[in-house]
């Protein structure tokens, strides 16, 4: 199975920083900046090219990560499991990992993602930094009893 944890592209600064929380009504609302969009486009043009037809794309309900999937021309479905205050196991969950037959991507936030790859790498670190835009590409393979998470790709929207 291939996993694919996209982080949204650059967006707006939550309106108020001093009282607002990740997942309230006003971060859920913060839209793509420019530079976001041409962050998402470039990724999702990239991507687009590297995925297969019957990928699953599953996308946080916040606007800046819809706005991010939809960059990439497919089918997105909102899935609320990937949500700014998610879990990673929410996210594993939603992806069906490591079971699933399909290739999923997931678009969605830090430091969710990053505590994903964290722990499916088996890092000593309790999350990985993944910048804004940017996506790994994980996959799951069992050879000779061994289960294993290897890497495929990782991708920054500035090196497309």
């Amino acid at each position: 199975m291939d996993l694919i944890l996209w982080r949204h592209a650059q967006a707006q600064f939550h309106p108020d920083p001093v009282r607002g929380v990740a997942g309230d009504g006003a971060d859920l609302a913060r839209r793509l900046t420019p530079r976001g969009e041409k962050q998402a486009s470039r990724m999702g043009a990239w991507l687009d090219r590297q995925l297969p037809s019957g990928a699953l794309v599953l996308s946080s309900p916040a606007i800046r990560a819809e706005q991010t999937a939809l960059a990439l021309g497919r089918k997105v479905k909102i899935n609320d499991l990937l949500a700014p205050d998610a879990a990673p196991l929410d996210l594993l969950e939603a992806a069906q990992w490591p079971t699933g037959k399909q290739t999923v991507v997931l678009v969605g936030h830090q430091p969710n993602l990053g505590r994903v790859v964290a722990g499916l790498l088996g890092l000593s670190e309790p999350e990985c930094a993944i910048k804004k835009g940017a996506l790994w590409w994980l996959r799951f393979r069992e050879r000779d009893g061994l289960k294993q998470t290897i890497v495929v790709s990782v991708q920054t929207p500035e090196l497309l």
